[in-house]
């Protein structure tokens, strides 16, 4: 498959890397390493797929207008529209047999795949209670940036990565979620904020924050028969995944763990899964878009509580 790399910043660097023969050329307007400035400097016959790494406000355009040229696109989270604008490019990318991917590469982690093997399993029993944890220390640079530290700052940034895990782990397209504390510490936007769910099973309580001077992850989900755990992500690591099973009618549970001191594996591992999804015709996951911007929407229905 031959691809270009749309937007070469930190995130577009990467994915040229990832791609490597695969590569066709890079595109920014501004970054002096890119090949051109832009998509229309690369003829349509020379790739066979976009992967985009731009801000967010020309991501829709940019995906309607290459899957009108017959290319694949790759994404990267999130996929920001109302719910018409995302329906419309899911029914485009059908019709023409086409692969819309928004990149979630954490789903590629391998604690977060032992944990779903886990929960799916049953290992832990019925699920009752998941808290998430999302922490960066990207304060400053987000305040430094010309384009992130606006609109609702870390939630739809870091909470967009916290709602697909919710749904790759469990089957919560019920679940609706609101915004219980959001907090401008240092920025102008918010850099730190509380949001989950308050009934249904299993419940959810969400942390997103960019004032976690360690850059740092944690999972625990507790369930009937026991509980399992994550502490931090390969690119961060150590990370740890650590299964409990419950003690009746109580005690201090069995316990077996994993620790994993490696590189990060997941970019690498989510372009193979893209290019399979390509080389299938699909299908697209645009649907987990819809359910996570109505989520966000959620969230933003709650920022006049909080104001600057």
């Amino acid at each position: 498959m031959r691809v270009i790399v749309v937007g070469y910043g930190t995130q577009g660097r990467k994915r040229a890397l990832v791609a490597g023969s695969d590569l066709v050329a890079t595109v920014d307007p501004v970054a002096p390493a890119a090949s051109v400035q832009s998509v229309d400097d690369v003829p349509t016959s020379t790739y066979d797929a976009a992967l985009l790494c731009i801000p967010d406000e020309p991501k829709v355009g940019l995906i309607e207008r290459l899957l009108e040229a017959g290319k694949h696109v790759l994404v990267e989270k999130p996929l920001f529209a109302d719910g018409a604008a995302l329906e419309r490019l899911a029914a485009l990318a059908e019709r023409k047999s086409l692969v819309c991917y928004t990149a979630y590469n954490h789903r590629f982690e391998p604690h977060f795949m032992r944990l779903k093997q886990a929960i799916d399993a049953g290992r832990i029993g019925a699920p009752y209670a998941v808290r998430f944890y999302y922490g960066n220390g990207t304060a400053r640079d987000v305040r430094d940036s010309a384009w992130r530290d606006r609109g609702g700052g870390v939630v739809p940034d870091l909470a967009s990565h916290l709602f697909d895990t919710a749904l790759y782990l469990f089957d919560c397209r019920d679940a609706s979620f609101e915004l219980w504390s959001a907090q401008r510490f240092e920025n102008r936007a918010f850099d730190h904020a509380v949001f989950g769910t308050a009934k249904g099973r299993p419940t959810f309580e969400m942390t997103v924050s960019l004032l976690s001077w360690r850059n740092h992850f944690t999972a625990d989900v507790y369930g009937e028969q026991g509980s399992a755990h994550i502490s931090s992500l390969c690119k961060w690591g150590p990370s740890t995944f650590t299964l409990r099973n419950r003690v009746l009618p109580s005690g201090r549970p069995d316990e077996d763990s994993v620790t994993l001191v490696q590189a990060d594996p997941t970019w690498t591992a989510e372009y193979a899964h893209f290019k399979a999804l390509c080389a299938a015709g699909g299908p697209s996951n645009i649907d987990n878009d819809i359910w996570i911007q109505a989520r966000l929407d959620e969230l933003s229905a709650g920022f006049v509580r909080f104001p600057a």
